[in-house]
């Protein structure tokens, strides 16, 4: 198992660059070309979403990106050093507890608890993402929290899992790779 760290310091220009090597890192473990710019956009959200909460906070400590090479897949951890709240998501699980809700048909929900899927809980506020359930109301002040950015990533990954607690919060994202052809 190859591992790439990349620590850098929560200001906005440095997410281009962890963009940049993230692809460039994809490439060489075997992820598809046609899911590169997913990679690319993925990694540039949950970035963004790191600085911003450190920047938020007024955290001087790096956003930690770790890119994993295993033998079948390639996954990207995101962490950040900022507290975190409380929140639910429609359709799955997400946070420290990892605990699904149950569904409104009764199935445990879980990730992507699909039609009539229930609550994640996780930390934060509210978001938006589930493609069955219009959410609640989000206030004001949990807005800007990079809440949308969670919505996206989890629209451009199919392997996506966020923790968080009162310590800080890691997202880590995973992409099948394919077997070098050979000539």
């Amino acid at each position: 198992m190859a591992t790439v760290e990349l620590l850098f310091s929560a200001l906005p220009e440095h997410v281009r660059t962890a963009r940049l090597v993230a692809a460039a890192v994809a490439r060489r473990a075997g992820v598809d070309e046609a899911v590169l710019d997913e990679v690319r956009l993925a990694v540039g959200e949950a970035c963004t979403r790191a600085v911003g909460l450190h920047m938020s906070h007024g955290l001087n400590s790096p956003v930690r990106v770790s890119l994993i090479e295993d033998e079948k897949k390639f996954s990207i951890e995101v962490g950040d050093d900022a507290p975190h709240r409380r929140f639910s998501l429609p359709g799955g699980t997400l946070g420290a507890s990892a605990s699904a809700a149950p569904s409104a048909n009764g199935d445990g929900g879980g990730k992507g608890g699909g039609p009539g899927g229930g609550l994640v809980e996780a930390e934060g506020a509210l978001l938006p993402g589930a493609r069955d359930e219009i959410p609640e109301p989000v206030a004001e002040e949990d807005e800007g929290d990079g809440e949308m950015g969670l919505a996206v990533i989890s629209g451009l990954v199919d392997d996506v899992e966020v923790t968080t607690d009162e310590h800080g919060g890691v997202i880590r994202m995973s992409w099948p790779t394919i077997e070098p052809v050979l000539p």
